[in-house]
């Protein structure tokens, strides 16, 4: 293991990450918050972290094999959540405890969208845009834009985009250079935020709410600007832009990349057509949507139809794609639409997507082994391979599935009891621990409201399991692991 090597990357991550303080800091000019100053220092103590790790490791360029770079993406995870923490502890409009900011830091970059703060209609607007910017960072990983942008990092790119992307079947290529794919995944990342702002602003927000608004939709993390979240505005058009864009995001993106690069050759509409896991995610969303739209209509005497859907379809679309946008009370839902969203919660988005949760692709193949299970009881002899659409699927990638499905229940049965030791109550333990390791945020419970009444030591289990969540429970396992650091 080339620890020294890690650590020339890892400095060079953080002397990265270190120049996205600057960006609030301008916010904070124009709105003279006074917040300028805690985001410059934030600036200087990132980037000396960030060049002082350099600096002391220039020297070891080794190259790096598959488990470096997991160990690369893990620390760097790790690190730049507790380094974001930074300006938390320096603005003295916050209150907040350590465990508080450490909280507020991982669920923002996990794009978890759980928060602990309150009174956001009150906050400086550098401190409120801070917030959504991590998210947006961290929806599509800041390591990916790395590799597509500094080629300096003597490590090849695929190492690092591997353990930074989601779903089972991540060493397939969606093009042949690592680079390429990450510069346009960033570059239709970019595009869709700059969308999606601009139908906010045109729907009624203002440039700063719609701006914000875009950074936690496209990256599907879900933090408002306003203690209401979206319920704010209270604006159907908004809600139906917020459904839109938050469904686009929970795409796999290299499925978009590829209908619009082959858009010449092939119609993009067949592409999307002939993939399995997308129109699973269609029927899946359309199934959730038309329920959750009729429950409302039909509980509340005053909703119109455009009523049901709009908000339906944003608080739906919020829970599967497990961003963190609220119109509802989720204790105060009937039964049945509660349950409703959390079991949308759990299946999650597309892989290679900025959601959480289980992921379609893995629901889908599951679902397929089942359906040959059936086949077996009836016709033992049979054999029946598993395909998706026209590929073979490995029996690798079918023991891999199961083996992330074990790996997510024993971490979230741990975290449960780790957190009633804590002194949380089982029910509470449960809902809580279910809200961070999906990276869905919001929940049933106490935590409805957020976790700002939650024990401080529960909060850094929490940070845990929303770390878990986001690296999707193997990379950071691994770490634990024995095996991991034999030579």
């Amino acid at each position: 293991m080339h620890i020294l090597s890690i650590l020339r990357i890892v400095g060079i991550l953080v002397t990265c990450f270190s120049s996205t303080m600057l960006i609030p800091a301008f916010v904070a000019l124009i709105y003279g918050d006074g917040g300028g100053k805690a985001f410059i220092l934030s600036f200087f103590y990132n980037l000396s972290a960030g060049v002082g790790l350099w600096w002391l490791c220039r020297e070891h360029k080794a190259s790096l094999r598959s488990r470096e770079g997991v160990l690369i993406v893990t620390m760097f995870w790790v690190l730049l959540s507790l380094l974001a923490v930074i300006p938390f502890m320096l603005f003295d409009e916050l209150t907040l405890s350590f465990a508080d900011a450490v909280f507020e830091s991982f669920s923002a970059l996990t794009t978890t969208g759980a928060t602990v703060i309150s009174g956001l209609d009150n906050l400086p607007k550098s401190i409120l845009f801070y917030r959504q910017l991590l998210q947006w960072i961290g929806g599509m990983g800041l390591i990916v834009l790395v590799v597509a942008v500094i080629p300096l990092l003597g490590i090849g790119g695929g190492h690092l985009y591997r353990a930074e992307s989601s779903g089972p079947m991540k060493d397939q290529k969606a093009l042949p250079r690592i680079g390429e794919v990450a510069k346009l995944l960033w570059i239709l990342y970019c595009v869709l935020t700059a969308l999606c702002a601009i139908a906010y602003w045109f729907a009624g927000m203002n440039w700063f709410d719609a701006i914000s608004h875009s950074f936690s939709t496209v990256a599907n993390g879900g933090m408002s600007t306003y203690d209401a979240s979206l319920a704010y505005f209270n604006n159907p058009a908004i809600y139906l832009i917020s459904a839109s864009f938050m469904l686009i995001s929970g795409c796999n993106f290299a499925l978009h990349i590829r209908a619009l690069t082959n858009w010449k050759y092939q119609s993009p509409w067949k592409i999307y057509a002939r993939d399995p896991e997308f129109r699973f995610f269609c029927l899946t969303q359309g199934v959730f949507i038309l329920l959750m739209s009729l429950g409302l209509y039909l509980t509340y005497d005053n909703y119109s139809i455009l009523d049901a859907f709009s908000q339906g379809a944003v608080q739906t679309a919020s829970m599967s794609m497990t961003s963190g946008y609220t119109l509802f009370d989720l204790n105060q839902l009937p039964s049945f639409l509660s349950m409703l969203l959390v079991f949308a919660a759990i299946l999650g988005g597309c892989a290679g997507s900025t959601t959480g949760g289980l992921k379609m692709i893995r629901v889908l193949v599951i679902w397929l082994q089942v359906k040959r299970e059936f086949k077996h009881l009836v016709h033992p002899r049979l054999v029946i391979p598993i395909k998706l659409g026209k590929t073979l699927l490995p029996q690798r990638v079918i023991d891999g599935i199961w083996g992330f499905l074990i790996a997510f229940f024993l971490t979230y049965w741990v975290c449960v009891f780790a957190v009633i030791l804590c002194g949380m109550n089982a029910v509470d333990a449960m809902l809580s621990v279910f809200a961070t390791l999906t990276n869905v945020g919001p929940g049933l419970g106490m935590i409805s409201q957020g976790f700002s009444q939650v024990p401080d030591n529960t909060k850094y289990i929490f940070s845990f399991a929303m770390a878990a969540g986001r690296l999707e429970i193997f990379s950071l396992l691994l770490l634990f692991t024995p095996t991991f650091w034999k030579p």
